[in-house]
């Protein structure tokens, strides 16, 4: 999937992840995708609430090797 920023959050644990993708997206134009990498299993859970609540679009989640890969539309 194309993306327009990529975060490393990886070896971050909550609430980092979120904070610092709430950051990102800050900076970003309506319909950019954010990629997100993270190591915290928490992560799943909270940026699904995170899209519910502001409104962006969480496009895709996968696991591998016990890493996890969001993709995030901007509002």
């Amino acid at each position: 999937m194309n993306f327009d920023k990529d975060l490393d959050a990886r070896g971050l644990n909550c609430p980092l992840p979120i904070l610092r993708a709430k950051k990102a997206l800050t900076g970003m134009q309506s319909g950019q995708v954010l990629r997100i990498l993270s190591t915290d299993p928490g992560s799943v859970k909270d940026f699904q609430a995170f899209c519910k609540q502001t409104g962006n679009e969480l496009l895709s989640q996968s696991e591998a090797n016990k890493e996890f890969t969001f993709f995030m539309k901007r509002k």
